[in-house]
């Protein structure tokens, strides 16, 4: 019996538990992936605390999980775009945190051999996002985006597609991160009182677009500096909808890949780059939420079902 986490009721990570669980069957237009890697995000400690029952309700007891890498063990009725043997990376449709896991194959894409596991199983969500909010953002080159948040998972993707596509990126982020974001490509400024003149400091006119993903109080600041709320996107601070700012709110195990191509193009290029920060078994699957919740991961974090 393959094993996977559940819970039966919401609360903190430590209501998790290894389980076995019933064999799953790929059907029509589904695959089975034996699970090799399985991305941790900041939205699955908010499904397990219950904070996100009301806009996807679980049905109990639950799993976790939608980042997913792993290889093609069973192929439903009318699939052709995939074979058993395949490995591939991409949005699951059941709980990813799980040594099995079925997955529309128009949410896949396949793994190139030079991509990590660990990081094949990081992809879809945070990277999907940044894709999106840059779309909705209409950023090119020549101009200049800032980030909010930008050393974070959201924003460690949005800074590298923005560079790669000719922009001007400037990134909030604590001191301690500061280095890391120059080696993306970033230029960084602290976050905080004073933010405003630090970043005109460094870029007169101000901005062209803004991406919030800090929730740290930044619209009024980054409304100023953008010269309106036009471009201005937040992917947390649904309070300041009456500002006229846009609002981004990603679906888990969305499929985009049109975006997981162009992230793996630069991977393979060399031009961006996904730093994971620790990988968990399902065993540790507690630990890794604990460190997810504090905000502070330094980096991707990564389940390994084995």
């Amino acid at each position: 019996m393959p094993l996977a986490i559940r819970f039966d009721s919401y609360g903190d990570p430590d209501v998790l538990r290894v389980a076995e669980v019933a064999p799953l069957t790929a059907g029509p237009g589904q695959v089975r992936l034996a699970v090799r890697a399985a991305g941790v995000n900041p939205v699955d400690h908010k499904i397990l605390s219950g904070a996100m029952r009301r806009m996807m309700p679980l049905h109990l007891p639950g799993g976790l999980g939608s980042d997913v890498a792993g290889v093609v063990d069973q192929v439903g009725a009318g699939v052709s775009a995939f074979g058993v043997g395949d490995e591939v990376l991409g949005a699951s449709l059941t709980p990813a945190y799980a040594q099995s896991a079925l997955a529309d194959p128009a949410a896949l894409v396949a793994k190139p051999a030079s991509v990590p596991w660990e990081v094949a199983g990081t992809l879809a969500g945070t990277g999907i996002t940044a894709w999106e909010v840059l779309g909705k953002l209409r950023v090119s080159a020549g101009e200049t985006l800032l980030v909010h948040a930008a050393a974070g998972g959201v924003g460690t993707f949005a800074v590298q597609l923005a560079v790669a596509r000719g922009a001007r990126v400037i990134g909030t982020a604590a001191e301690r991160n500061h280095a890391r974001l120059r080696d993306l490509g970033a230029e960084p400024v602290t976050y905080g009182a004073g933010l405003a003149d630090r970043v005109r400091a460094l870029s007169p006119r101000g901005v062209d677009a803004v991406l919030d993903a800090s929730g740290r109080g930044e619209i009024p600041d980054s409304i100023a500096l953008a010269g309106g709320p036009e471009r201005v996107l937040s992917l947390v601070a649904f309070d300041a909808a009456d500002t006229g700012i846009q609002l981004h709110m990603g679906e888990p195990g969305a499929g985009r890949p049109e975006a997981l191509a162009e992230i793996l193009a630069l991977i393979e290029a060399g031009r961006l780059r996904v730093p994971v920060a620790g990988t968990f078994p399902l065993s540790e699957v507690s630990a890794a939420l604990e460190v997810s919740r504090s905000g502070h991961p330094g980096g991707k974090l990564v389940v390994l079902p084995g």
